[in-house]
């Protein structure tokens, strides 16, 4: 899965042309592991409509603080350079698509 950084973020994600979900995640963080098969799934299923980056917080403390992002795994989407929606802690693929339909 492509990775973003404090340093490539606004590129990557704020001026993307498709809606981007970010996976703020962290090397410690157990249900991160759980979630990011999943993630990596729905990246290639969804290639065509949404774009999945992950951002680890420990190397990457400047984004985290921006979007106030507390707990890991937190998946936010943006659209337009903007955050829609926000989701935290893992899910099953299933659901996780379910609460991302109406917004890709």
């Amino acid at each position: 899965m492509p990775v973003t950084t404090d340093a490539t973020f606004a590129a990557d994600v704020l001026a993307a042309d498709l809606p981007v979900l970010v996976d703020f995640t962290a090397s410690w963080c157990p249900p991160c592991r759980m979630i990011a098969p999943v993630l990596a799934e729905i990246a290639v299923e969804e290639a065509e409509r949404l774009r999945i980056v992950q951002l680890d917080v420990d190397a990457n403390p400047a984004t985290q603080a921006a979007y106030g992002v507390l707990s890991m795994p937190t998946l936010m989407l943006f659209r337009a350079g903007e955050p829609v929606k926000v989701l935290v802690g893992a899910r099953p693929k299933r659901r996780l698509l379910q609460e991302l339909a109406d917004e890709i």
